[in-house]
């Protein structure tokens, strides 16, 4: 993953299903391929808020989608980075650089959208989620343990593994029935959501 190919948006989002809609929509909007990823990244600086990564696979089609954002009428204020560019009010530009830093640079991030994320919806095993999805791995939380291939995730349709070190990596939690979920909720409880 490089600087050529990631994108930043910075909307100034408040919280993660925000940021999930937000993101999802651009996706729809601009067309992105199958092979792009989009990601959250928490921004600190002024008021705390969620800006976007958006990680496409190769400088042309990065190039493409940076003229469809600098040119769309956004319903607010945005910003965007990629490279050396910068559109917007500076501090959501600077928020939008903060999440390509984040991707590029430290690996990081939640994952919204991912190559094979449309195809693991309802029961999945383990080893076939890894075979058709970018996450590169399945941890137990708290252990951090690997489940076998064998075992079940149940993915209530709402995967968010998260970048670690450039790895996609899906924290699961034991659930009734010996079948795993995914440590994040679909809908998380507001007041903990986003924390």
């Amino acid at each position: 993953m490089t600087a050529a190919t990631v994108i930043g948006v910075d909307a100034a989002t408040p919280g993660l299903r925000d940021a999930d809609h937000l993101a999802r929509a651009l996706a729809g909007e601009l067309g992105l391929p199958d092979t792009a990823s989009v990601g959250t990244h928490a921004v600190r600086a002024g008021r705390p808020h969620l800006a976007l990564s958006l990680a496409l696979p190769d400088a042309d089609t990065a190039d493409g989608v940076w003229r469809a954002l600098a040119g769309r009428a956004a319903p607010g204020p945005v910003g965007l980075a990629y490279g050396e560019r910068r559109h917007g009010p500076a501090g959501l530009s600077g928020g939008a650089a903060h999440a390509v830093t984040e991707r590029t640079v430290h690996g990081a991030g939640r994952a919204v959208l991912f190559p094979g994320a449309d195809g693991l919806t309802g029961t999945v095993g383990v080893a076939e989620l890894l075979a058709a999805s970018a996450v590169d791995e399945v941890v137990l939380l708290g252990a951090g343990d690997r489940p076998s291939g064998e075992r079940r995730i149940v993915t209530r349709d709402h995967l968010r593994p998260e970048w670690r070190e450039g790895r996609l990596v899906l924290t699961v939690m034991e659930a009734v029935g010996g079948v795993l979920v995914p440590f994040e909720v679909p809908d998380p409880t507001p007041c903990c959501a986003d924390h």
